[in-house]
């Protein structure tokens, strides 16, 4: 079994990162996006799937680290992959200042209370000249880097994101949060320190979601507070998990690959487009509660990324 897990992830890993050499700027393009919403959807997946800490304001951190980096190229020449470490340290940053009274809410009120902060920097980066306000930043640095270069930085930021998760679950650390996930109090009497673990959890999150964010503004170029710091990205993300299957490494790596492929089907119908992916979802949901990759895995009995110690 251990030599099949590894066969498939080789041959997946070296499928992506030889997209390059024969695939072209379109098919590139393609599984960047790909390899970002791997790593978004995972570290959603973290928090959601793992830790029961239901985030609608990942867009916060996504954001964040578009910003940070379309302004430290814009207003201070600083080199743009620099930005992208830097966006992902503004956004470690900002979860650590928010995770304190972010942390005295459970549930719904943690999930609303995340959206809210995505809303009130939405509208503080509209409203701020530094940024130019509502009009956006133009990367202009960005227009000369080649898009193999974009492509290996999304490759990296995709695949290790993939690898911290099961490095996090296959610890002490991934067995508080998973305990916390299950009962909070009981994990608490347990020895877990909920606290801590909450912490860890959320800090992780946001910075990877921050690098990755900066990868992405790398191939956009362009970053306008509406579109960075909009729910359409938790919806998203919960959109992939869902397919895929929450709760499972490899139900947002299923679910970033359809939710891109459908997303390039329904381009054409841009208005109803989020509405057929929803439909999608819910579908999924009701032939497969547990996801695609939770019922082949009750299926099959096969993981490949499985998180029981021997």
């Amino acid at each position: 079994m251990r030599v099949i897990r590894l066969c498939i992830i080789a041959l997946f890993v070296a499928g992506l990162a030889s997209v390059p050499f024969w695939g072209s700027e379109y098919m590139m393009a393609l599984a960047m996006m790909f390899l970002i919403y791997v790593a978004f959807s995972q570290m959603w997946n973290l928090l959601a799937g793992y830790s029961g800490l239901m985030s609608l304001g990942q867009q916060s951190f996504i954001g964040l680290g578009g910003y940070t980096l379309a302004a430290l190229s814009v207003n201070h020449d600083a080199p743009l992959w620099a930005g992208v470490l830097m966006g992902g340290a503004a956004s470690l940053l900002f979860a650590l200042v928010i995770s304190v009274p972010l942390f005295r809410t459970r549930g719904v009120y943690f999930a609303v209370g995340t959206w809210i902060v995505a809303e009130a920097l939405g509208i503080c980066f509209s409203n701020w000249s530094y940024v130019r306000y509502g009009m956006g930043l133009f990367v202009q640095p960005a227009y000369k880097v080649p898009l193999y270069q974009i492509y290996y930085a999304a490759l990296l930021v995709g695949l290790g994101s993939v690898l911290l998760v099961y490095s996090i679950l296959r610890s002490k650390l991934g067995l508080g949060l998973m305990a916390m996930r299950d009962d909070e109090e009981a994990a608490q009497t347990a020895g877990v320190e909920v606290f801590r673990c909450k912490l860890y959890c959320f800090l992780i999150a946001a910075l990877v979601t921050g690098l990755a964010a900066g990868v992405l503004y790398v191939h956009q170029i362009f970053i306008q507070p509406y579109k960075a710091f909009s729910i359409d990205w938790t919806v998203r993300l919960l959109i992939i998990v869902i397919i895929g299957g929450i709760g499972t490494i490899e139900g947002p790596i299923i679910g970033a690959l359809i939710f891109v492929i459908l997303q390039q089907l329904f381009s054409e119908w841009f208005n109803v487009g989020m509405l057929l992916l929803g439909v999608v979802c819910v579908a999924v949901m009701l032939v497969a509660p547990r996801g695609i990759a939770g019922a082949m895995i009750d299926r099959f009995r096969f993981e490949i990324f499985p998180l029981r110690r021997e």
